[in-house]
């Protein structure tokens, strides 16, 4: 495995009362994608927010880049280039889709820099560009899919944490959203996927962990994964 970028060891977190992780320790490689798959309730959506800040371990830790991250704020985890593209998008429906690239740079004042992520941006996406003065909310689904990735990356993430990227998108969206997702990869960005679609999940993960209620049941390349007959029954509806 190559030299681990994020490490989450024998973590716990605690909504309340409910106990929604429960032990789980996770080894992210430099470079690598890395797939959490299971069903919903599991874990997977907690895990990343444990990870970028947004909830506080019970116990357990989380180490990025050998450092220890946990309960640090997420604008901080950002700075250290950790960026999170939530479920749900989470873009700014009244901006247009420029000022929504804009503000995945606010941390950084390298202007010619910012202006250079946002045509690597519409290179990626380039519905994005024709777009580029429309208001987010305007846009399809699959289009601010696409524009919740290309905000994240204008923070220059080295890991990219991507939750839940097909949902809701027509088979031949979630195609290119996948299609790209390998290529952020290939530009050097490690890449923690949370995904309901197992089968793409596993197709371009090096390695894939299977979560249930909170623990970690079964973990492997994602090869493994997808020969194991359990994943196949539970998860590719075989």
């Amino acid at each position: 495995m190559a030299e681990p970028l994020l490490e989450l060891h024998a973590l716990d977190v605690h909504y309340g009362a409910i106990h929604a992780l429960r032990g789980i320790s996770i080894l992210v490689g430099q470079g690598e994608i890395v797939s959490l798959i299971g069903a919903n309730g599991a874990g997977k959506t907690t895990t990343l927010r444990a990870v970028s800040g947004m909830l506080r371990p019970s116990a357990g830790q989380i180490r990025y880049e050998g450092a220890p991250i946990a309960g640090l704020k997420p604008h901080r985890l950002v700075a250290r280039g950790l960026c999170h593209a939530p479920e749900g998008r989470g873009i700014f429906p009244n901006l247009t889709v420029r000022e929504n690239l804009l503000l995945g740079a606010f941390l950084r004042r390298d202007a010619q820099g910012i202006a250079r992520d946002m045509q690597k941006g519409f290179k990626l996406f380039p519905i994005l560009e024709e777009r580029a003065a429309q208001m987010a909310g305007t846009l399809s689904g699959g289009e601010q899919q696409m524009l919740s990735i290309a905000r994240a990356l204008m923070s220059r993430p080295r890991l990219l944490l991507l939750d839940e990227p097909s949902l809701g998108l027509a088979p031949t969206v979630v195609e290119t959203i996948f299609t790209i997702v390998q290529e952020i990869n290939k530009q050097g960005v490690t890449i923690l996927l949370v995904e309901q679609n197992a089968h793409l999940a596993l197709q371009i993960a090096n390695h894939g962990y299977v979560l249930e209620t909170g623990t970690v049941v079964q973990t492997g390349t994602g090869t493994e994964l997808l020969r194991s007959p359990e994943i196949r029954k539970a998860y590719l509806g075989e």
